[in-house]
């Protein structure tokens, strides 16, 4: 079989990879230790991320006319690809947390959401929270008020508030007898 027909299938699958993925980080993991790169991989597996090492003229094929086409600049020297189909930020915000730990991982740049960011971007996106702790802030913002009347209402219950409010009610219609009562004099 000829080289180019053992490289196709590469190509394809990096190609059906990034084609409808929400970000893809492009890594240098070169000088990581095997422990520390069973780590990363556990993380990123973790988060439904797939992580892979291919050669650089597999993913330069692979990215021509995707939107990967703007990491082809950062594909020098070894390279990774974190790719995931589900949370935008998930793949940078594990590879930023974990190269603080592991000095030798380098971001190279990436993909968000069809947006090309360098490695200062990608580190910048790794800042924001997830999809689901952004809805929980949300949800919490949302309570807050609901939950800041109930306690109010429920503290008025408690000291007697409530049938206070209940008496000047039942002395209303007294009053509204009381004017009635002068005219039939």
């Amino acid at each position: 079989m000829a080289k180019v027909e053992l490289k196709k299938p590469i190509i394809e699958e990096i190609s059906a990879a990034v084609k409808d993925a929400q970000s893809v980080v492009l890594v240098d993991y070169r000088g990581l230790t095997v422990a520390q790169d069973t780590e990363l991989r556990k993380q990123l597996r973790e988060a439904g991320i797939q992580y892979k090492v291919y050669k650089n003229t597999m993913m330069n094929f692979a990215f021509k006319g995707t939107d990967c086409e703007a990491l082809l600049p950062y594909l020098e020297g070894p390279s990774a690809l974190a790719i995931s189909n589900d949370d935008a930020t998930a793949p940078a915000r594990i590879i930023c947390k974990f190269a603080k730990t592991a000095d030798k991982l380098e971001v190279k740049g990436g993909i968000v959401e069809g947006i090309a960011y360098d490695a200062a971007g990608i580190i910048d996106v790794s800042k924001i929270p997830s999809r689901e702790e952004l809805l929980s802030r949300l949800f919490g913002s949302m309570q807050s008020p609901v939950a800041n009347f109930a306690r109010v209402m429920n503290q008025l219950a408690e000291k007697g508030g409530a049938s206070g409010c209940e008496a000047p009610a039942a002395e209303a219609p007294a009053e509204e007898a009381a004017p009635a009562a002068e005219t039939a004099e």
